[in-house]
């Protein structure tokens, strides 16, 4: 217990001494120097260098050896497989983005060893090298059947013994996660969610989707499905059947990437050019900075204020829209799991920015009974491939830090 203390605070403020470690553990300075011999002989711990502009003589400081152990972490949608590598203090030591054309391209297994053998070359290492493997994926893999569901887009990823088939090519453990999953253990580990227990968080990308943490713990469900609200039925939408089928839900056509545009004809705004999410992640932004440039200029007294105010008014109405149908979903969340914090995240988040969180926080405190706290998401970059190299560096520790099995 005070060895994986001792490499906990070392993971958590870098370099320490030993008269440090023994202040912040409470041990005496013998038993930390027996901690530390019995960790650098174990090939956790280095000297690091020494301690400098204090009275008396320079103390040697430790660290976290970081190539005790490396882990890898994947990120796969449909038209890219995003691998990373990191070592055991969490530093990514190498990247590699492998295209997936959905005509022509290779099958999963092939992609996976693609990307990771990508990730690893940069890094210097060999497969041998990685510990552990977290995969993220939209949907998720049925435990009972290990078939992928809730993820019809994803081409190349739904054969009976794909899972077999990775266990058998891949020397290390494998383990699979629902992408938005993984986003939130991101948030959990190093974002705004920090310190939370109980939180829901919301991606909003070119699907809906939630991840629901309760009791410090992510709830997957039976299936896997948990959180899979872009299917959910809402106030607002027409109600779809046979949804697995048609792909899509009351949540998804209310407030998913398609309902922007939409949106912006029904108020009369020039759409930008292009398809897809890209399109509403830029009438978002647009209008996250014409209403915040209307306030900036009201405020001010300058003399564009009408045309400022004017502009600013009828994006101000695109972003209500857009709140209300992502509050309307939020509210029957909030409704059954009462969660303490609300994390929104995803490209559609980021670029509405703090004048579509206002909004929708506005709109939830109408709608909800319960009051939580409601955020953007804090990890921006990555955020899906973060939270894969967070769950497999978890894995990792734990097996290497473990020095009572050594």
């Amino acid at each position: 217990m005070n060895d994986r203390a001792a490499l906990e605070l070392l993971l958590e403020h870098g370099p320490l001494s030993r008269a440090r470690i023994g202040k912040l553990t409470g041990l005496s300075k013998p038993t930390a120097s027996q901690l530390l011999a019995r960790l650098e002989a174990a090939g956790l711990v280095v000297v690091t260098g020494t301690s400098e502009g204090r009275p008396g003589p320079n103390a040697q400081l430790y660290g976290v050896n970081p190539r005790a152990a490396y882990a890898a972490g994947l990120d796969v949608n449909p038209r890219r497989v995003r691998a990373a590598v990191a070592d055991v203090t969490g530093a990514v030591a190498g990247e590699f983005v492998l295209p997936t054309p959905r005509r022509g391209g290779s099958g999963a297994v092939r992609q996976v060893t693609d990307a990771l053998d990508g990730a690893v070359e940069a890094a210097g290492l060999t497969r041998d090298d990685v510990r552990r493997v977290v995969i993220g994926t939209p949907g998720a893999f049925d435990p009972s059947t290990g078939r992928l569901r809730y993820a019809s887009h994803l081409p190349g990823w739904h054969a009976p013994r794909l899972l077999e088939e990775l266990a058998a090519t891949l020397p290390m453990p494998v383990e699979y996660e629902n992408d938005v999953n993984l986003v939130a253990v991101a948030e959990q580990r190093l974002g705004a969610a920090a310190g939370y227990g109980d939180f829901v968080l919301l991606w909003s990308e070119e699907g809906l989707g939630a991840a629901l943490v309760m009791g410090g713990r992510l709830h997957r469900g039976f299936t896997g499905g948990a959180g899979e609200v872009g299917f959910m039925p809402v106030p607002g939408a027409p109600l779809v059947r046979n949804v697995t089928r048609t792909g899509s839900g009351g949540f998804q056509e209310l407030a998913g990437a398609e309902a922007l545009p939409r949106l912006a004809r029904e108020l009369g705004l020039d759409l930008p050019l292009g398809v897809g999410p890209e399109v509403a992640a830029r009438l978002l932004r647009t209008a996250a900075e014409a209403v915040e440039l209307g306030a900036v200029e009201g405020v001010a007294g300058s003399s564009g204020v009408a045309g400022a105010a004017e502009g600013s008014k009828a994006y101000g109405a695109l972003l209500d829209a857009y709140a209300t149908g992502l509050a309307t979903g939020l509210a029957a969340l909030v409704a059954v799991l009462d969660p303490e914090l609300v994390v929104l995240s995803g490209d559609l988040a980021v670029a509405g920015g703090e004048p579509l969180r206002g909004r929708v926080a506005a709109e939830l405190a109408e709608l909800a009974a319960a009051r939580p706290r409601l955020v953007l998401g804090a990890v921006r970059e990555h955020p899906v491939l973060r939270g894969a190299l967070e769950a497999a560096l978890a894995a990792t520790r734990d097996e290497v830090f473990d020095t009572s099995a050594r």
